[in-house]
């Protein structure tokens, strides 16, 4: 979706791909540059890619714009090669983090500069560099305007591990751009830009502000998804979560406040969830005792009462109607 004259602060748009499937394979690349030119275009043209890379372009991807960043996923099944780099970018930053395989970029075709390893980012300022990978590689591109970044990264590059607290929540909120990208009015475009940028400066740097209000939802996005990984973990926590996400419990409570929730009723009804999951797929049916220990319950009154309060019905009632009992 692209805006003119004094919208353009608010330009947005994004398009999705799978050239993976049968029968996209011969139209995958130009299907690509298409939607790349009308939903991001303009200040993020494309390189020049090889004949063999357009010759047989298999890739799921998705890229989301929002105002002066652009974000790429990338998760390739064939050989991504560039031939040549663009001309006519703005002064930008480019953030690369690659989570399968191996990323290449270099300044001439056959010297690479830079290799990097799933698990590892590296951030860039300067002219955009060739670049490469074998098939089977993930990578998110996130391209940035420099002057975020002024003066650390002029003319410089930062290479780390992905695995920090801030990157993450990086993470979590360019994948919640691209889930509501298209949807976005002007206030939401200014937020999801807004803390995207805070929260790449924040992995620059190595340490955020926690004050800063308009990173709350990505940090209680964040800390859902570690959350979910750790259901069945006794020693789930707002005190664990927010130490894995580098903040203090009170930042953390705030955040989840903003969304109309805490901390811990959302473990709880998560655990609820997934306990009620259980009821209607496993045999044999698990027992209460069973449901209650596993999903951290302290008895299993506690766990019948906190089941029957959300659902309207004792584990026992929801699954007899859901006909997994036998009765």
């Amino acid at each position: 979706m692209e805006s003119t004259g004094g919208q353009v602060a608010y330009s947005h748009g994004g398009f999705s791909l799978d050239s993976t499937v049968a029968g996209a394979v011969s139209r995958g690349f130009d299907t690509f540059r298409h939607g790349w030119q009308t939903q991001v275009g303009g200040a993020f043209p494309l390189p020049t890619f090889s004949q063999a890379t357009t010759g047989d372009f298999r890739v799921r991807s998705r890229v989301a714009k929002v105002c002066d960043v652009a974000i790429t996923d990338l998760d390739s099944a064939s050989v991504i090669r560039t031939a040549g780099t663009p001309y006519g970018y703005a002064d930008q930053a480019r953030m690369y983090v690659v989570r399968r395989g191996i990323w290449t970029l270099g300044g001439a075709l056959d010297r690479a500069e830079h290799t990097l390893s799933a698990g590892q980012f590296l951030l860039r300022h300067g002219r955009p560099l060739h670049f490469g990978a074998a098939p089977h590689t993930t990578v998110q591109i996130i391209t940035l305007p420099a002057g975020a970044f002024e003066p650390r990264l002029r003319n410089q590059s930062i290479t780390a591990a992905a695995d920090s607290a801030e990157m993450r929540l990086l993470l979590a909120h360019t994948n919640m751009i691209h889930a509501t990208v298209n949807d976005l009015g002007p206030a939401g475009v200014t937020a999801a830009h807004g803390a995207l940028i805070e929260l790449a400066k924040a992995v620059a740097a190595g340490r955020f502000d926690a004050a800063e209000s308009e990173l709350r939802p990505a940090l209680s996005r964040a800390a859902k998804v570690l959350a979910d990984r750790h259901l069945a973990d006794p020693e789930l926590s707002p005190a664990m979560l927010a130490r894995e996400l580098n903040v203090s419990v009170r930042t953390l409570q705030r955040a989840f406040t903003e969304v109309g929730e805490s901390v811990t009723s959302y473990i709880r009804h998560r655990r609820l969830d997934e306990a009620r999951r259980a009821l209607t797929a496993q045999s044999p049916l698990p027992s209460v005792a069973e449901l209650a220990a596993h999903w951290q319950f302290s008895d299993s009154s506690h766990f019948i009462r906190s089941f029957k309060k959300r659902y309207g019905q004792t584990p026992f009632e929801y699954a007899r109607s859901a006909g997994t009992t036998g009765a």
